[in-house]
């Protein structure tokens, strides 16, 4: 295992120990700072309420509705089709109103896409 922190620290061993994909991405989402739920201003702790609310990053599966024809496809057509399959998803949700990611383009070159919580095209 190869992570610093020590709060969290045996539940997320346990996460990345569940099988050999739990390492790997399962999801990446980015949500923007205009979002309704975000703009209420409240805490729901209510996952599904509240995954709407920010970015995200989940460890683990992924979810095969984000192919076409998924759910035809075999384990190993989703696999690769780079589609992780894992025991275990876990989500976590990352929002702060001055997030900035950039993007890696074919060429090797760097590009905002995410700047202050809002996609640069908004």
């Amino acid at each position: 295992m190869n992570f610093g922190e020590t709060t969290g620290r045996d539940v997320l061993g346990h996460i990345l120990e569940t099988d050999e994909n739990a390492r790997r991405l399962g999801e990446c989402v980015l949500i923007c700072e205009d979002t309704p739920i975000h703009e209420k201003g409240i805490l729901f702790y209510d996952t599904l309420y509240d995954e709407i609310a920010s970015c995200r990053l989940a460890l683990g599966a992924g979810f095969p509705d984000c192919f076409e024809s998924s759910y035809d496809m075999s384990p190993e057509s989703l696999i690769k089709a780079d589609m992780n399959q894992s025991h275990t998803h876990v989500d976590f949700m990352i929002r702060s109103d001055d997030l900035k990611i950039d993007g890696i383009t074919k060429q090797g070159d760097v590009a905002p896409i995410f700047v202050d919580g809002q996609w640069i095209w908004e």
